[in-house]
Protein backbone atom coordinates (compact mmCIF):
# COMPACT_ATOMS: atom_id res chain seq x y z
CA UNK A 1 0.00 0.00 0.00
CA UNK A 2 2.98 2.31 0.33
CA UNK A 3 3.81 4.84 3.00
CA UNK A 4 1.00 5.89 5.35
CA UNK A 5 0.83 9.38 6.81
CA UNK A 6 -0.92 10.01 10.13
CA UNK A 7 -2.16 13.52 10.87
CA UNK A 8 -3.35 14.36 14.39
CA UNK A 9 -5.80 17.24 14.76
CA UNK A 10 -6.46 18.39 18.32
CA UNK A 11 -7.94 21.43 20.05
CA UNK A 12 -10.63 22.31 22.55
CA UNK A 13 -14.29 21.41 22.17
CA UNK A 14 -15.95 23.48 19.45
CA UNK A 15 -12.67 24.85 18.09
CA UNK A 16 -13.47 23.93 14.49
CA UNK A 17 -11.71 20.57 14.13
CA UNK A 18 -14.67 18.97 12.36
CA UNK A 19 -14.85 21.68 9.72
CA UNK A 20 -11.13 21.46 8.99
CA UNK A 21 -11.33 17.66 8.78
CA UNK A 22 -14.35 17.87 6.47
CA UNK A 23 -12.46 20.18 4.14
CA UNK A 24 -9.35 18.03 4.27
CA UNK A 25 -11.40 14.94 3.43
CA UNK A 26 -13.00 16.71 0.49
CA UNK A 27 -9.60 17.68 -0.88
CA UNK A 28 -7.92 14.32 -0.28
CA UNK A 29 -10.83 12.09 -1.31
CA UNK A 30 -10.26 8.34 -1.05
CA UNK A 31 -6.70 8.90 0.18
CA UNK A 32 -7.98 9.93 3.62
CA UNK A 33 -9.59 8.04 6.51
CA UNK A 34 -10.82 9.82 9.65
CA UNK A 35 -10.66 8.27 13.13
CA UNK A 36 -12.29 10.07 16.07
CA UNK A 37 -11.02 9.66 19.62
CA UNK A 38 -14.62 10.08 20.81
CA UNK A 39 -15.47 6.69 19.31
CA UNK A 40 -13.17 5.19 21.94
CA UNK A 41 -14.99 6.39 25.04
CA UNK A 42 -14.96 3.52 27.51
CA UNK A 43 -18.02 1.28 27.81
CA UNK A 44 -20.03 1.54 31.04
CA UNK A 45 -22.74 -1.08 30.55
CA UNK A 46 -22.78 -1.78 34.28
CA UNK A 47 -23.97 1.74 35.13
CA UNK A 48 -27.42 3.28 34.97
CA UNK A 49 -28.07 6.09 32.50
CA UNK A 50 -28.15 8.56 35.37
CA UNK A 51 -24.78 7.34 36.65
CA UNK A 52 -23.26 7.61 33.17
CA UNK A 53 -24.44 11.22 32.82
CA UNK A 54 -22.38 12.09 35.90
CA UNK A 55 -19.09 10.79 34.48
CA UNK A 56 -16.31 13.17 33.45
CA UNK A 57 -15.99 12.69 29.70
CA UNK A 58 -13.30 15.33 29.28
CA UNK A 59 -10.62 13.57 31.33
CA UNK A 60 -8.00 11.37 29.59
CA UNK A 61 -9.18 8.36 31.63
CA UNK A 62 -12.61 8.52 29.92
CA UNK A 63 -11.09 7.09 26.75
CA UNK A 64 -9.82 3.63 25.89
CA UNK A 65 -6.84 5.25 24.22
CA UNK A 66 -4.82 2.04 24.33
CA UNK A 67 -7.28 0.51 21.85
CA UNK A 68 -6.96 3.54 19.57
CA UNK A 69 -3.18 3.13 19.66
CA UNK A 70 -3.56 -0.52 18.61
CA UNK A 71 -5.95 0.40 15.82
CA UNK A 72 -3.80 3.24 14.51
CA UNK A 73 -0.73 1.00 14.46
CA UNK A 74 -2.74 -1.61 12.52
CA UNK A 75 -3.92 0.97 10.00
CA UNK A 76 -0.32 2.06 9.49
CA UNK A 77 0.51 -1.56 8.68
CA UNK A 78 -2.23 -1.60 6.05
CA UNK A 79 -4.77 -3.57 8.11
CA UNK A 80 -8.47 -2.83 8.60
CA UNK A 81 -9.81 -2.28 12.12
CA UNK A 82 -13.18 -2.49 13.87
CA UNK A 83 -13.81 0.96 15.32
CA UNK A 84 -16.30 1.16 18.21
CA UNK A 85 -19.58 3.04 17.80
CA UNK A 86 -20.52 5.35 20.66
CA UNK A 87 -24.09 6.43 21.49
CA UNK A 88 -23.99 10.01 22.80
CA UNK A 89 -27.63 10.05 23.87
CA UNK A 90 -27.14 6.89 25.97
CA UNK A 91 -23.69 7.99 27.19
CA UNK A 92 -22.35 4.53 26.43
CA UNK A 93 -20.50 2.52 23.82
CA UNK A 94 -22.72 0.29 21.71
CA UNK A 95 -21.99 -3.36 20.91
CA UNK A 96 -21.61 -2.48 17.24
CA UNK A 97 -18.47 -1.55 15.34
CA UNK A 98 -17.67 -0.11 11.94
CA UNK A 99 -14.97 -1.52 9.69
CA UNK A 100 -12.36 1.12 8.89
CA UNK A 101 -10.13 0.23 5.93
CA UNK A 102 -6.56 1.51 5.69
CA UNK A 103 -5.74 4.47 3.48
CA UNK A 104 -2.69 6.51 2.62
CA UNK A 105 -3.63 9.36 4.98
CA UNK A 106 -5.10 8.68 8.43
CA UNK A 107 -6.58 11.71 10.19
CA UNK A 108 -6.96 11.26 13.95
CA UNK A 109 -9.01 13.88 15.77
CA UNK A 110 -9.93 14.61 19.36
CA UNK A 111 -9.47 17.07 22.19
CA UNK A 112 -6.97 14.87 24.06
CA UNK A 113 -5.08 12.95 21.37
CA UNK A 114 -1.83 14.78 22.18
CA UNK A 115 -1.99 13.83 25.88
CA UNK A 116 -0.88 10.22 25.17
CA UNK A 117 2.81 9.82 24.25
CA UNK A 118 2.21 6.46 22.52
CA UNK A 119 -0.46 8.05 20.35
CA UNK A 120 1.68 11.09 19.54
CA UNK A 121 4.52 8.83 18.46
CA UNK A 122 2.31 7.38 15.72
CA UNK A 123 1.62 10.81 14.21
CA UNK A 124 3.66 12.38 11.43
CA UNK A 125 2.08 15.83 11.75
CA UNK A 126 0.34 17.24 14.83
CA UNK A 127 -2.06 20.15 14.35
CA UNK A 128 -3.67 22.14 17.17
CA UNK A 129 -6.74 24.16 16.20
CA UNK A 130 -7.06 27.26 18.39
CA UNK A 131 -10.25 29.30 18.84
CA UNK A 132 -11.63 31.72 21.43
CA UNK A 133 -13.39 30.14 24.40
CA UNK A 134 -16.67 31.97 23.79
CA UNK A 135 -16.81 30.71 20.21
CA UNK A 136 -16.07 27.17 21.35
CA UNK A 137 -18.84 27.03 23.99
CA UNK A 138 -21.43 28.36 21.52
CA UNK A 139 -20.44 25.71 19.00
CA UNK A 140 -20.56 23.05 21.72
CA UNK A 141 -24.09 24.06 22.70
CA UNK A 142 -25.30 23.96 19.11
CA UNK A 143 -23.72 20.57 18.46
CA UNK A 144 -24.85 18.84 21.65
CA UNK A 145 -28.42 20.11 21.55
CA UNK A 146 -28.91 19.61 17.81
CA UNK A 147 -26.92 16.44 17.16
CA UNK A 148 -26.60 14.63 20.49
CA UNK A 149 -30.02 15.00 22.08
CA UNK A 150 -28.85 17.06 25.06
CA UNK A 151 -30.73 19.85 26.80
CA UNK A 152 -29.35 23.37 26.95
CA UNK A 153 -29.17 23.19 30.75
CA UNK A 154 -27.20 19.92 30.71
CA UNK A 155 -24.70 21.24 28.16
CA UNK A 156 -24.03 24.42 30.15
CA UNK A 157 -23.78 22.48 33.43
CA UNK A 158 -21.33 20.00 31.91
CA UNK A 159 -19.28 22.79 30.39
CA UNK A 160 -18.86 24.63 33.68
CA UNK A 161 -18.29 21.54 35.85
CA UNK A 162 -15.96 19.46 33.65
CA UNK A 163 -15.36 20.74 30.11
CA UNK A 164 -13.81 24.11 31.02
CA UNK A 165 -11.62 22.90 33.91
CA UNK A 166 -10.51 19.81 31.96
CA UNK A 167 -9.63 21.99 28.97
CA UNK A 168 -7.43 24.15 31.16
CA UNK A 169 -5.84 21.15 32.90
CA UNK A 170 -5.38 18.68 30.04
CA UNK A 171 -6.20 20.09 26.59
CA UNK A 172 -4.60 23.53 26.47
CA UNK A 173 -1.22 22.25 27.80
CA UNK A 174 -0.92 19.80 24.88
CA UNK A 175 -0.63 22.71 22.47
CA UNK A 176 3.12 22.54 23.07
CA UNK A 177 3.27 19.18 21.30
CA UNK A 178 1.82 20.58 18.07
CA UNK A 179 3.91 21.00 14.94
CA UNK A 180 1.36 23.50 13.61
CA UNK A 181 -1.06 25.76 15.51
CA UNK A 182 -4.02 26.99 13.47
CA UNK A 183 -5.55 30.16 14.94
CA UNK A 184 -9.21 31.01 14.23
CA UNK A 185 -9.94 27.40 13.29
CA UNK A 186 -11.42 26.58 9.90
CA UNK A 187 -11.51 30.26 8.93
CA UNK A 188 -7.74 30.12 8.45
CA UNK A 189 -7.68 29.13 4.79
CA UNK A 190 -3.93 29.74 4.44
CA UNK A 191 -3.15 27.16 7.14
CA UNK A 192 -5.64 24.73 5.61
CA UNK A 193 -3.99 24.98 2.17
CA UNK A 194 -0.54 24.51 3.71
CA UNK A 195 -1.77 21.39 5.49
CA UNK A 196 -3.27 19.97 2.28
CA UNK A 197 -0.04 20.68 0.39
CA UNK A 198 2.04 19.02 3.12
CA UNK A 199 -0.07 15.86 3.06
CA UNK A 200 -0.12 15.66 -0.74
CA UNK A 201 3.64 16.13 -0.94
CA UNK A 202 4.15 13.27 1.50
CA UNK A 203 1.73 10.99 -0.37
CA UNK A 204 3.51 11.62 -3.66
CA UNK A 205 6.83 10.31 -2.41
Amino acid sequence: MGDVMVVGIAGGTGCGKSTIIERLSQRLGDDATVISHDSYYRAHHDMTHEERTQLNYDHPDAYETELLVEHLAALRRGESVEMPIYDYSAHDRTDRTITVPPSRAIIVEGILIFSCPELRDLMDVKVYVDSDADVRILRRILRDVRDRGRTLESVISQYLSTVKPMHEAFVEPTKRFADVIVPTGAQNLVALEMLVDTIRARLQR
